[in-house]
């Protein structure tokens, strides 16, 4: 193949799980479902937190962040996917390609530091319940959250300088559905040394770190349960941290399974399938675990849709009321 520099080369081809033309509209159907549930499911968690006044406090303030960060980080890949299989077509371009691997990496680092954050407020509301208000205000909660977006932004931008001095052949192909920074440098034609050196230090801080500080914080959780005396107390206790466990267990074990499977099995299906956990079942089960485990969620929710079934009944009053009021003034 012709090497071409990054300047010249106008698109990469996407393969995608099949080529198959009777799969495509199975395909299509599917992922636009989970997709639609991804972003409905979320939404409505960020409509219920922001609804219900007894969720206004740092744990939900966090889950309504996350759930936003789930929706952008779907809906870099899922969208052009879609478009793809309707069109028939693989191909994105240079400009597009980076694109997305820069939001995917600034959205799923966002994922990390923010599961952390949520390990650290469960921390502080159950070993230091007194000082929660004055270690949790919402500044604090802000200025954190504000942070991390700021430290992604960096390092995201400084992966695209680093793949914009690559090389690539014409008619580029990259084994997977999107453009993942590890396919992505495999297909390079140029040294990437300094890129792989990079993306296997800040992974590996990005991932440690926060997995460090979601390790630290249970464990000093199930040390204040295990002084507990009262068995309501436990289990109240506990009830608040089932969600985000369950979350935590699928977030970092799908991303352990991608990198198993990227540096054990050379099969791109098997990449890909492992992938897809992350970035789409992922997100898509979030709004369940915490709608399902979470009574206080599952309230707001509630509350949420009695509100939705009335709006109409509303919008009736006030449409009377005006009508009547207009009718006043005319007679």
């Amino acid at each position: 193949m012709e090497t071409e520099n990054h300047t010249l080369i106008s698109e990469f081809l996407i393969l995608g799980f099949s080529d198959d033309p009777e799969l495509q509209p199975i395909l299509f159907g599917l992922f636009l479902s989970m997709y639609l549930v991804t972003v409905l499911g979320n939404l409505l968690i960020i409509l219920a937190v922001c609804s219900n006044s007894h969720l206004h406090n740092p744990m939900y303030f966090f889950l309504s962040n996350l759930s936003f960060i789930d929706i952008c980080f779907i809906s870099t890949t899922i969208p052009k996917m879609l478009m793809n299989i309707w069109s028939q077509r693989k191909d994105i371009s240079y400009t597009e390609c980076l694109t997305q691997v820069y939001f995917f990496n600034t959205f799923s680092g966002m994922d990390n530091f923010l599961l952390t954050l949520m390990a650290y407020d469960r921390f502080v509301a159950i070993c230091h319940p007194l000082n929660y208000t004055v270690i949790m205000n919402s500044r604090v909660c802000a200025l954190l959250v504000l942070i991390f977006w700021i430290i992604m932004f960096w390092v995201s931008l400084i992966h695209i300088l680093l793949i914009n001095e690559l090389n690539f052949s014409r008619g580029t192909e990259i084994p997977h559905f999107f453009c993942e920074l590890a396919q992505v440098l495999k297909v390079a034609n140029s040294d990437t040394h300094i890129n792989t050196v990079f993306m296997y230090v800040v992974t590996s801080l990005l991932g440690v770190i926060p997995m460090t500080g979601i390790l630290m914080s249970y464990s000093q959780i199930v040390s204040s349960l295990l002084k507990m005396s009262s068995t309501v107390s436990k289990y109240k206790a506990f009830s608040t941290c089932g969600s985000h466990l369950c979350v935590v267990s699928l977030f970092y074990g799908s991303g352990l399974g991608v990198y198993f499977s990227s540096s054990v099995v050379h099969s791109s299906q098997r990449r890909m399938l492992a992938s897809l956990m992350y970035t789409v079942i992922s997100p898509m089960l979030n709004p369940f675990i915490y709608s399902l485990r979470n009574k206080d969620v599952k309230g707001a929710l509630g509350e949420l849709f009695i509100r939705v079934a009335s709006c109409p009944s509303w919008i009736i009053d006030i449409r009377t009321k005006f009508i009547l009021r207009t009718l006043r003034k005319i007679l």
